[in-house]
C-alpha cells in the first residue's frame, strides 16, 4: 500500500447515490459529496494531494451491484496506474457488498492505491485503518440487509392488507397518482371482460389470441417514472395464460402463496375465473388439448377408473380403414397390463349415449330434477360445513404458532435452538395463512354458486331438445360445463355421474332465452 508523503498524490473523488430523485437540481448529493472530497484533499495539499479533474459520479445506481458505469470508469484507472488515492464521502458509497469490497480492496492493494473517507477520518495506509474499515464495512452491510428485511415486510404487510404495493399495472387497472391502490380503467376492463368471455366460449389459448390480434388489444401499456413507455405487446400464449390465471381480477391481492382481499374493485366475478381456471387445469398450459379431439370423446378428460382410481384415456382402432371404433381405456390397464384392471376398456358411444341419456331424463322428469338439485345442495352444504370447520382450525393453528412465536422472541439469546424454532414457527404461519385463504376462496365461490331450483330445472329441461341442434363441439362443452366426473368400475358394471353446481349455473345463462 502507498505511503503519502511529500510527492503528488493524485486522487479520485468518487460520489454515488441510490436513486435519481434529486438529481436534476443545480446542486444535489453528487455535488455535495464532492465538495466535500474536493475540501478534503485541498486540507491535505502540504502532503501533494491533487484532485483529478474526472468525475466518477454515479447517480440512481445501487451499492449492492458494481455495475456501474463511472464505478467501472474509476476502477479502469486505477489499474492504468492513473490514481494514487480513492477519495468517498463514506466507504457504503463505494460498495454495500462485503464481497464486492474484499475484491474492490483486493485490486487497490494490487495497484498500491489508497482508500479516504473523508467523514469516517481514517484511511487504508495502516493495519489498524484496514481493521477499523472492515469493521464499518460489516456494519454497512449489514444495514443495508435489514433495510432490506424491512422493505420486504412492509411488501407483506401492505399485501395481506389489500393493497398494491408496486410492481408491473397489470391490463384493466391504474395505479393511483398517490400510490397504494389500483383503480379499474373502464377502456381496459372491457377487454380483460372480453378476453374471458371468449375464453369460456373457445375454451383454448390460441383462437383467443388470435381474436384479441384481430380487435387490435395488446398487453397493458404504462408510463415509468422516468417518462419511458413500455409494455404493450401483442398477446401470445404465455401473456393470455398469465391474465387468465391472474386472482387480482376477482378482487384479491396474492402474496406469495397467500390470497387476501383486495381494496380493489373486482373486474371478473368468482364464479367465471373458476370456471376459467377449471378449464385452464383440464387443458393445461397448452389451453387447448381436448379442442383438438379430432374423433370427438365427448368425456376426454372427465371419465374416471373407479376401480384404480385413474384416468381413462380415450382411443380407436380401425377396421378395412374406413370404420372406426372408438373407446375409452384405462390408464393404468395400458401402462401395467389389462390384467391389473376389471375394467379395461368400455366402447366410447355406449358410456356416452349413457351419460346424456341421464342428464336428458333429468331435464325430462321434474321430480328427477329436483332430487338431482337436492343432492348438489346436499354436497356443497356438506363441503361448506368441512370447510367453515377447516377455517376454524386454522385460526386456532395460527393463532397458537404466533403466541409460541411471541414467547420465542422474548427467550432470543438464552437457547441456542430460537432461530431454528423460530423459523418454524414462521413456516407453519405461513402455510396455516395460505390454506385459510384457499378456504376462504373456496367458500366464497360455494356461496356463488347457490342454485336457483327453478331456473335450475328450466335449464335441464332444455337441454334435450338443444342437444342435437348443437355441434360436436358445443356438445362437448356443455358435457364439461355440466359433469365434474364420470366414474366407470368395469368389475360390476356402474356409472356414477358428478355434477357441477357452477355448471348448471353457466348452462342456465347459455340456454337463457333459447327457444325450444
Amino acid at each position: 500500500m502507498a505511503t503519502i508523503s511529500n510527492r503528488e498524490i493524485r486522487c479520485g473523488i468518487y460520489t454515488r447515490k441510490s436513486t435519481d430523485e434529486g438529481l436534476e437540481k443545480d446542486f444535489n448529493t453528487l455535488d455535495a459529496q464532492r465538495e466535500a472530497g474536493e475540501a478534503y484533499v485541498a486540507s491535505q495539499k502540504h502532503e501533494g494531494w491533487e484532485c483529478l479533474p474526472d468525475r466518477y459520479d454515479d447517480g440512481g445506481y445501487s451499492g449492492g451491484t458494481t455495475d456501474r458505469p463511472a464505478f467501472q470508469r474509476l476502477m479502469s484507472d486505477v489499474e492504468a496506474g492513473k490514481i494514487d488515492c480513492i477519495v468517498v464521502y463514506k466507504i457504503d458509497r463505494l460498495s454495500r457488498s462485503l464481497m464486492d469490497f474484499a475484491r474492490i480492496m483486493e485490486t487497490l492493494e494490487r495497484h498500491r492505491v489508497s482508500l479516504v473517507s473523508v467523514t469516517q477520518q481514517f484511511n487504508t495506509t495502516t493495519s489498524m485503518s484496514r481493521l477499523t474499515l472492515n469493521i464499518l464495512f460489516s456494519f454497512a452491510q449489514f444495514e443495508r440487509e435489514i433495510i432490506s428485511e424491512r422493505t420486504r415486510d412492509k411488501i407483506a404487510s401492505a399485501r395481506r392488507k389489500g393493497k398494491w404495493s408496486g410492481g408491473r399495472p397489470v391490463l384493466g387497472y391504474d395505479v393511483a397518482p398517490q400510490g397504494g391502490k389500483l383503480l379499474v380503467n373502464e377502456e381496459e376492463a372491457y377487454q380483460v371482460r372480453a378476453i374471458f368471455d371468449l375464453y369460456l366460449d373457445y375454451e383454448a389459448l390460441l383462437p383467443v389470441v388470435k381474436d384479441v390480434a384481430s380487435r387490435g388489444w395488446h398487453n397493458k401499456r404504462w408510463t415509468t417514472r422516468k417518462g419511458r413507455e413500455v409494455g404493450g405487446r401483442p398477446f401470445d400464449k404465455n401473456s393470455l395464460y398469465k391474465l387468465l390465471t391472474n386472482i387480482l381480477y376477482t378482487g384479491k391481492m396474492t402474496y406469495k402463496d397467500e390470497i387476501h382481499e383486495g381494496e380493489h374493485e373486482a373486474i371478473i366475478g368468482i364464479d367465471a375465473f373458476n370456471r376459467v381456471q377449471r378449464i385452464l387445469k383440464r387443458n393445461g398450459a397448452s389451453g387447448g388439448r381436448h379442442v383438438r379431439n379430432q374423433f370427438g370423446a365427448l368425456l376426454k378428460g372427465i371419465i374416471r377408473c373407479d376401480a384404480c382410481g385413474c384416468a381413462m384415456v380415450p382411443t380407436h382402432t380401425t377396421k378395412n380403414k374406413t370404420k372406426r371404433y372408438r373407446y375409452y381405456v384405462c390408464s393404468n390397464a395400458q401402462k401395467r397390463g389389462w390384467h391389473t384392471c376389471p375394467s379395461k376398456s368400455i366402447p366410447a358411444p355406449e358410456i356416452e349415449r349413457f351419460v346424456v341419456d341421464e342428464i336428458k331424463a333429468i331435464g325430462s322428469d321434474p321430480a328427477l330434477a329436483e332430487e338431482t338439485l337436492e343432492q348438489l345442495r346436499r354436497q356443497q352444504e356438506a363441503r361448506t360445513i368441512e370447510l367453515k370447520a377447516e377455517k376454524a382450525a386454522l385460526t386456532r393453528e395460527v393463532n397458537r404458532a404466533q403466541d409460541e412465536l411471541r414467547k420465542v422472541v422474548e427467550r432470543i439469546g438464552r437457547d441456542g435452538t430460537t432461530g431454528a424454532r423460530m423459523a418454524d414457527l414462521q413456516d407453519r404461519i405461513r402455510s396455516a395463512e395460505t390454506r385459510y385463504s384457499e378456504v376462504c376462496a373456496e367458500l366464497e365461490a360455494i356461496e356463488s354458486e347457490q342454485l336457483d331450483s327453478v331456473q335450475a330445472a328450466q335449464a335441464l329441461a332444455s337441454f334435450d331438445p338443444l342437444w342435437e341442434n348443437l355441434t360436436l363441439r358445443e356438445q362437448a362443452k356443455v358435457i364439461h360445463l355440466l359433469v365434474e366426473q364420470v366414474s366407470y368400475h368395469g368389475g360390476d358394471g356402474t356409472v356414477a355421474i358428478s355434477f357441477h353446481p357452477a355448471g348448471i349455473q353457466a348452462l342456465t345463462q347459455r340456454f337463457e332465452g333459447a327457444s325450444v
